[in-house]
């Protein structure tokens, strides 16, 4: 996980990379999409991962 430092600047610049007349919604919108972009490299660094087979058959499954 990144320090505060880095989180801070990170979010830093995305906010400075949006349109000017960007909304408050889609702001928040792009600082959760790096968020979760962030947790889900961590998760796979961890190796919390399924398999594309593991997932079919898991929908597979919600559907009967």
């Amino acid at each position: 996980m990144p320090t505060a430092t880095s989180v801070k600047q990170t979010m830093s610049d995305i906010i400075a990379q949006q349109p000017d007349d960007s909304t408050y919604d889609e702001i928040l919108r792009e600082l959760a999409f790096a968020r979760m972009i962030d947790r889900g490299l961590a998760d796979s660094d961890a190796g919390r991962v399924i398999s594309n087979d593991d997932v079919r058959q898991r929908i597979e499954s919600w559907q009967k």
